[in-house]
């Protein structure tokens, strides 16, 4: 079953989506660490320390991703030409799973990770998928998934697995 990119959502008009490229990897690689970095706070290293730790993590996650999921989405956002954030999405026929999904710390928490939430719910509701994602038992984003009536699936060591299944549809006679 083919289903649609995230070409066609609907999103603040000075947000654009656009595939990542080779040009993007040190922002992206900057947005990786922007989100781990309290989980190093703890950690009695020097700052470069940690920031190398980081960008030798984000090289491998994204040599993980474009390795396994070579047919997904790697969409940059931009906020008036500017990156902020990005959202991974792979799409297959039995799922559409939120691979990642973050956005600058200056960016958090005005709605525009809801939004993205609420268009790739839309989506899959109207191909009668389910959403699944991978998220940290702790993440704050738990509530934003918890307001899109995702479910726990299943509960791992560090992550939970999330789903979101579409509305029940009735068969007509």
């Amino acid at each position: 079953m083919a289903v649609a990119s995230c070409a066609g959502w609907r999103l603040p008009p000075d947000i654009v989506l656009r595939p990542i490229g080779d040009g993007d990897l040190p922002f992206l690689s900057e947005l990786y660490a922007s989100t781990r970095w309290e989980e190093l706070a703890p950690v009695p290293w020097p700052e470069a320390d940690k920031r190398s730790f980081l960008h030798q993590q984000h090289a491998l996650q994204h040599r993980h991703y474009q390795a396994h999921y070579a047919d997904a989405e790697f969409l940059l956002l931009e906020r008036a030409g500017v990156p902020i954030g990005r959202i991974y999405v792979h799409r297959s026929p039995g799922e559409i799973r939120l691979m990642d999904i973050a956005l600058l710390p200056q960016h958090r928490g005005q709605g525009l990770g809801a939004a993205l939430i609420a268009e790739l719910v839309a989506e899959a509701d109207a191909s009668h998928l389910p959403v699944t994602l991978h998220v940290e038992r702790h993440n704050p984003a738990q509530r934003l998934y918890a307001r899109h009536r995702f479910r726990l699936e299943e509960e791992g060591d560090v992550y939970q697995k999330l789903r979101r299944d579409p509305p029940a549809t009735s068969v007509q006679d």
